[in-house]
């Protein structure tokens, strides 16, 4: 270039290289092997970055078919008991903390053996924690 245009400006590299560089990405022109080609009318156009996004098939009338399914996980179905104590709480404060616990029957481990109840016809419960260790029945011998 400066073979037969003469003297350039001292920024003609710099303006060359970001116009080339445009050009490249607009698709005006093609780098390959190192030159820069001016694509011929048959050429395929240039492809973006990336993976290409699945076509889109064709879709029928929609009358013939129902709507697509929603993303995401189905909601719950609505419990209306729990909607009518929501609405019927609505108006009262909330009480400050920790709502307190249900107070369940106490069940005494040591006090039933798990026999005595099973006979009884209820159901043994555990305690929370590691049970107690079993305690062997001291015989006592009259000498």
């Amino acid at each position: 270039m400066e073979s037969k245009y003469g003297e350039l400006p001292p920024a003609h590299s710099s303006l060359l290289t970001a116009h080339l560089a445009r050009m490249k990405e607009s698709g005006e022109l093609l780098f390959v092997k190192n030159n820069y080609l001016r694509p011929g009318p048959d050429a395929p156009p240039k492809r973006g970055r990336g993976r290409p996004p699945k076509p889109k098939p064709a879709l029928p009338p929609v009358a013939d078919l129902p709507s697509p399914r929603p993303r995401g996980r189905p909601p719950k179905p609505k419990d209306p008991l729990a909607a009518a104590v929501a609405k019927a709480t609505a108006g009262l404060p909330r009480p400050r903390g920790r709502p307190p616990k249900v107070a369940r029957p106490a069940v005494s481990v040591t006090a039933a053996p798990a026999a005595a109840a099973a006979a009884a016809g209820g159901v043994v419960k555990r305690g929370r924690g590691r049970p107690p260790k079993v305690k062997p029945s001291l015989v006592t011998e009259a000498a």
